[in-house]
C-alpha cells in the first residue's frame, strides 16, 4: 500500500469522525439525539458537538406548520346519502421527543384520525347541513383530532373541508328536485300574478261602477238644481209680474185693463182648445168672439175723441 493511499484513508477517517463529532441544526428543524440507543437530548437550531460512535441523529422533525392532504373518502350522511369528502389538515410539531417516540408516523396517524373523525361527524348531519355548517364541522373535527393527538407531541391548528361531492345518482336526484322546486315557485308566481290581475280587474270594475254612479248622482243633482233654479226664476218673475199688475190695477183704468187682458187670454185659450180638440164641447161660433172684440177695438180706435175735434 502506497503512502498516498494511506494518507487518503487517514483523511477520510478524520473527515468521517469530524462529521460524527458536530452537527448543524437548521432553524426550521428539531433534531433528536440518541446515545447508545437511548434518548439523550433534542437539539435546538445551531451548532452542536457529539461524541462519535456514541451519539447519533435518530430523528429530524419539521417545526414549521405542515399541510397534510386528506384523501377523498366515502361518507354516509344522516339522511342516508353517500358523499365523497376530502380536506386539508394543518398541524405543527410542538414536542419532538413525543413525535419521535409517542407515535410511529404522526403524519399517517393524523390522516387516518382526520378521516375517521370526518366520517363520524358527517354521519351526524344531513346533506344540506354538511354544506352550510362547514365552519362548525371544521371546528368539531379540529377539536376531536387535537384531543386524540395530544400524546403525540403535535398540535392540530385547523382543518378545512375541501370538497363534499354527492354521488352521480344523488346529483341527478337533486337536480330533478331543484327543477321541481323551480317549477313550483313558477306556478306560485303565476298564480299570484293571476290573482293580482283578477283583483285589479275587479277593483277597476268596482271603481268604474262607483264613478258611473257618482256621475249619475251628480247629473241628477245638477238637473234638480237646474229645475229648482228655473222654478225660482219663474216664481220670482211671476211674483214681479203680479206686483206690477197689482201696482197697475191701483192706477186709474187699471182694473178695466186687467179685465180686458183676462178676456183676451180666455178667448185665446178657448180658440186653441176648439181648434185642436177632436170633440167639440162648445159651439164653434164662440171661437169667433175674439174677432168680434178685435173689430170693436179697431172701430173704437177709429172714432175721433172730443179732444181731437177741438
Amino acid at each position: 500500500m502506497s503512502l498516498l493511499t494511506l494518507f487518503t484513508i487517514l483523511v477520510l477517517i478524520v473527515l468521517f469522525i469530524l462529521l460524527k463529532t458536530f452537527v448543524i441544526v437548521p432553524m426550521r428543524e428539531a433534531v433528536v439525539i440518541e446515545r447508545l440507543g437511548k434518548f439523550r437530548v433534542v437539539l435546538d437550531p445551531g451548532f452542536h458537538f457529539l461524541i462519535p460512535f456514541f451519539d447519533r441523529i435518530a430523528y429530524r422533525h419539521e417545526t414549521r406548520e405542515q399541510v397534510i392532504d386528506i384523501p377523498s373518502q366515502g361518507c354516509i350522511t344522516r339522511d342516508n346519502i353517500q358523499v365523497e369528502v376530502d380536506g386539508l389538515v394543518y398541524l405543527q410539531v410542538l414536542d419532538p421527543k413525543q413525535a419521535s417516540y409517542g407515535i410511529e408516523d404522526y403524519k399517517r396517524a393524523g390522516i387516518n384520525l382526520a378521516q375517521t373523525t370526518m366520517r363520524s361527524e358527517i354521519g351526524k348531519l344531513t346533506l344540506g347541513q354538511s354544506f352550510y355548517e362547514r365552519e362548525t364541522l371544521n371546528e368539531t373535527i379540529v377539536r376531536e383530532i387535537d384531543k386524540a393527538s395530544d400524546p403525540w407531541g403535535i398540535k392540530v391548528l385547523r382543518y378545512e373541508l375541501r370538497n363534499i361531492t354527492p354521488s352521480d345518482n344523488v346529483v341527478h336526484t337533486l337536480e330533478r328536485q331543484m327543477e321541481a322546486e323551480r317549477e313550483k315557485r313558477a306556478e306560485i308566481v303565476r298564480a299570484s300574478a293571476e290573482k293580482e290581475a283578477t283583483i285589479n280587474v275587479s277593483e277597476g270594475e268596482r271603481q268604474e261602477d262607483i264613478n258611473l254612479s257618482e256621475g249619475e248622482k251628480q247629473r241628477r243633482i245638477n238637473v234638480a238644481k237646474g229645475r229648482a233654479e228655473a222654478i225660482s226664476i219663474v216664481a220670482d218673475a211671476t211674483a214681479e209680474g203680479t206686483r206690477l199688475i197689482a201696482a197697475a190695477v191701483q192706477q186709474e183704468g187699471g182694473s178695466a185693463a186687467l179685465k180686458m187682458q183676462l178676456v183676451e187670454e180666455y178667448i185665446d185659450t178657448l180658440t186653441d182648445i176648439t181648434q185642436e180638440a177632436s170633440v167639440s164641447v162648445v159651439p164653434l161660433e164662440l171661437a169667433k168672439i175674439k174677432g168680434f172684440f178685435e173689430g170693436l177695438s179697431d172701430v173704437a180706435d177709429g172714432v175721433p175723441t172730443q179732444k181731437g175735434r177741438a
